[in-house]
């Protein structure tokens, strides 16, 4: 498989280039901070971005892809299901 692609270095505003499940916790960071989140299943995802801030997103809808930054999805707050994290 041709991929015209891979000699160039990801950027923040370029597609995602890998995707992974995300188990949500209120005490474990996630393996690599994510450039966006995938919401499969409706509800609230609540985060610690990047930068160390708590955010909680309320009413995400099902198939909404967050661009968002963060090193955790937390469980507690966090209702919304199949979550991705993207980079």
């Amino acid at each position: 498989m041709q991929d015209r692609f891979a000699d160039r270095s990801p950027s923040t505003d370029g597609p995602a280039f890998h995707g992974f499940a995300i188990t949500t916790s209120d005490g474990t960071d996630l393996t690599e901070v994510t450039r966006a989140l995938y919401v499969g299943g409706a509800g609230a995802v609540h985060v610690l971005m990047a930068s160390g801030g708590d955010v909680t997103f309320a009413n995400v809808a099902a198939g909404t892809v967050l661009p968002i930054r963060v090193q955790r999805v937390l469980a507690t707050g966090t209702t919304a299901t199949l979550v991705l994290g993207l980079v």
